[in-house]
């Protein structure tokens, strides 16, 4: 195919197979912890931190790898004050995140393309951050399969997995700090505003299935990877936005899925 003949395209598959591979192991979770707004909260906070490392010259994607993990933990230290109010720590943390994006945003007198932090730029991925993406893509799949039943136990039931002896503390925030990764070196590939989709959408096709949870763990980062894969080799022949594409695709194929599948 003639896609592959370009190397950044290659690059790009690469990176989007790495980043729709781990993104919905984490939304599933989410999901099921009825946290769906998460995603969105540190999404927001890593605009603030891209932006920050761009004042600070530091590598953009470092700059959001430590405000979302910082964010991430307020938004748990938040919700164990508020027990039983989880979306509140969400809705404190984006708007913190919109704020601090919004005043940085201020600071900056070079020129950014502000168009690629919204939406992406994953065919346009510097050397560094191709790497970095592939190292926290392989730690953060290992954490999850290494900690796959705990994980899944408190996202069900905290009382229950209490009960069964899991340290539900730590879960929660090993959890937490792996969204804040996860969502930190996608951000600039697929887009601050749209890697929050990433994550919900393939796991609500997979749950259309009622399958098991760990089926419906292996088909949402199926429906990912057929997601970002198929959206990149549209965009590059009709040439679309791949981060919008990706994300329409999804839409899509959840709507079909509503209809075929019934309730």
């Amino acid at each position: 195919m003639e896609l592959f003949s370009y190397g950044y395209m290659v690059r790009a598959l690469i990176v989007g197979v790495v980043v729709a591979l781990i993104v919905p192991l984490m939304g599933m979770v989410v999901v099921n912890k009825n946290l769906s707004m998460v995603g969105d909260a540190l999404s927001h906070v890593s605009l603030a931190g891209i932006i920050l490392g761009f004042l600070l010259g530091l590598n953009m994607t470092v700059g959001a790898l430590l405000t979302c993990v910082v964010a991430a933990l307020f938004m748990e230290f938040v919700r164990r004050k508020f027990p039983g109010y989880g979306e509140l720590s969400t809705a404190i943390v984006m708007s913190t995140g919109i704020g601090l994006a919004s005043v940085l945003s201020g600071f900056v007198t070079r020129n950014v393309n502000f168009e690629s932090l919204l939406f992406g730029s994953i065919i346009a991925i510097p050397d560094d951050e191709f790497y970095l993406i592939l190292v926290v893509g392989v730690v953060v799949g290992a954490l999850f399969l290494l900690f796959y039943r705990s994980l899944c136990h408190v996202a069900f039931d905290e009382t229950s997995a209490r009960l069964a002896g899991i340290n539900i503390g730590f879960f929660n925030v090993l959890f937490m700090v792996l969204v804040a990764v996860t969502i930190a070196v996608s951000a600039r590939t697929v887009g601050v505003l749209i890697i929050s989709s990433l994550m919900v959408i393939p796991v609500a096709c997979a749950m259309r299935f009622k399958l098991g949870y760990g089926k419906t763990v292996a088909l949402a980062a199926l429906f990912g990877i057929i997601f970002t894969l198929t959206g990149l080799v549209l965009s590059f022949y009709f040439s679309l936005k791949p981060g919008g594409t990706i994300v329409l695709l999804g839409v899509s194929t959840l709507v079909v899925l509503l209809f075929i599948k019934g309730k």
